[in-house]
């Protein structure tokens, strides 16, 4: 469908009212074959097409999606959305006339940042089929017998995607409109593995992917990734119960960004803050927040990452945000209707699950950049502590900051060197609190991929940090309590 087709609908869309509209259009196509129990146990293909159509007007902010992508359907969807305004919407804007030779923009573009050489759709089933029995067949010959159960997941997306947009003044009679298209591909291959010895169970996950096509098979070796996860599992069996307490935690950059994701990257979201369900940072722009150590950034322009975009799901270019900046809070992450709302423009974090959803403020690759002191420097200067190397799952409450994480990989500190290994521990704090005692940020950066769930959407990101030292946190463990420092 062209751009002047695209633009009639949007007319249609705001013709009762309104000061900005959008359309949506997707289209999907999945790959996906995992292993269970030592055999294939799917391979599903499926294919997804749609669109969304959304009004803004004033406070108000109307969607609806179908599945009949065609003009007339779109038109009908449009008129349906028009005629669900409030009252007092139509009436500010009933005298809004099409005919005054608007003016218009030209379309967005921008630079090919995420190149993918290798298609998935070019690549044989048989290839993808292929790789997911050897993860299973290395992870199975870690340990026979001790290890249970070997989950190897692979998918590949293709996105096609067409956003197109018409933004109303009235105060000046310009009609500004937009259009951009962009082909995402999502390349994952997940290893999960389950040991047991006795009665004590322990997991080793490893999850490898990206804004990517089957090249990444090319950067990453499958066999290194599920030898990893089972060795850790198995591994895991043996170590020793982890203690309970205030103590020092460092932080690997191998841990990824789980903390910062969870712990601060949630409350800078701006509907969060407009909510007021992120009461430690409302009103703080251009204050102190966190150690002055700490700068954060969220950046969907890093090539071929999970978090990555040339156009968010709204249109908007791209862009890098700066969130903290030696501990001062510079912005937060804002879609097109909470932009608005304040007053400010888009950064370019307004991202949907799918056309089914409509657009909200989210995250995409967000980290903490690397400092200056050395990684072993800072294990070095704990007498006493708590090393973490890798996070498993957690939550956290927005509305206060506090969370709770488990530790999948962990081990004492002593006297300045790595020790025994531990198990069963998990990270309880406050995410203000804890980046406020942060001492040591380390000058390694690591990244993880995830995959984030908010209001029932969930988008790929990328999570990272350096190596970081906090002075001090609670452990959870299940051994009797202990104070280390």
């Amino acid at each position: 469908m062209d751009k002047e087709k695209l633009m009639e609908i949007l007319k249609i869309a705001l013709s009762r009212g309104g000061d900005f509209a959008d359309i949506y259009i997707e289209k999907r196509f999945t790959n996906r074959v995992s292993c269970e129990d030592n055999k294939i146990e799917k391979i599903v293909s499926g294919e997804d097409v749609g669109a969304g159509i959304r009004i803004i007007s004033g406070e108000s902010n109307i969607y609806a999606s179908t599945n009949k992508v065609t003009e007339v359907g779109l038109k009908e969807l449009a008129k349906e959305i028009a005629s669900n305004l409030p009252e007092s919407e139509k009436m500010r804007k009933k005298n809004f006339s099409f005919s005054s030779n608007p003016k218009s923009s030209t379309g967005s573009r921008t630079n090919i940042i995420h190149k993918i050489e290798k298609p998935p759709s070019e690549v044989p089933i048989e290839e993808k089929i292929r790789l997911v029995l050897l993860g299973n067949r290395i992870a199975r010959e870690v340990d026979r017998d001790k290890i249970k159960q070997v989950s190897i997941s692979y998918a590949d997306t293709t996105m096609d995607i067409t956003i197109a947009n018409l933004s109303l003044s009235s105060k000046y009679g310009v009609v500004n409109d937009n259009q951009v298209e962009e082909k995402r591909i999502y390349t994952t291959y997940l290893v999960s593995v389950v040991a047991q010895e006795g009665e004590i169970i322990q997991t080793g996950y490893e999850p490898l992917g990206g804004l990517v096509g089957f090249e990444l098979f090319d950067k990453y070796d499958v066999k290194k990734i599920a030898r990893e996860a089972a060795e850790r599992a198995v591994k895991i069996l043996f170590a020793q119960k982890a203690p309970s307490g205030e103590m020092t935690v460092v932080l690997t950059s191998t841990a990824g960004g789980t903390m910062i994701h969870e712990a601060i990257g949630h409350s800078l979201e701006a509907d969060s803050v407009q909510k007021k369900v992120s009461p430690a940072y409302m009103g703080m722009l251009g204050k102190r927040v966190t150690s002055e150590l700490i700068t954060v950034v969220d950046d969907p322009t890093i090539p071929n990452y999970r978090g990555s975009f040339h156009f968010d799901d709204e249109g908007t270019p791209a862009q890098k945000t700066i969130l903290l900046e030696r501990g001062m809070l510079r912005n937060y992450l804002y879609d097109r209707f909470t932009a608005q709302k304040d007053g400010t423009k888009s950064t370019g974090n307004g991202r949907r699950e799918s056309y089914h959803h409509q657009p909200i403020p989210r995250m995409s690759n967000t980290y903490i950049l690397p400092g200056e002191s050395q990684p072993e420097e800072i294990i070095r200067s704990v007498n006493k502590g708590f090393l973490v190397k890798k996070m498993g799952g957690g939550q956290v409450n927005t509305a206060n900051g506090d969370f709770v994480f488990e530790v999948e990989e962990g081990y004492e500190i002593v006297n300045g060197k790595v020790g025994e290994m531990l198990r069963g521990a998990t990270l309880i704090g406050n995410g203000p609190e804890v980046l406020n005692s942060i001492i040591m940020v380390g000058s390694d950066l690591g990244f993880n991929i995830g995959t984030c769930g908010k209001d029932g959407q969930w988008v790929p990101v990328t999570d990272g940090q350096p190596t970081i030292r906090i002075k001090k946190l609670t452990i959870g463990g299940t051994h009797m309590k202990s104070t280390l420092h």
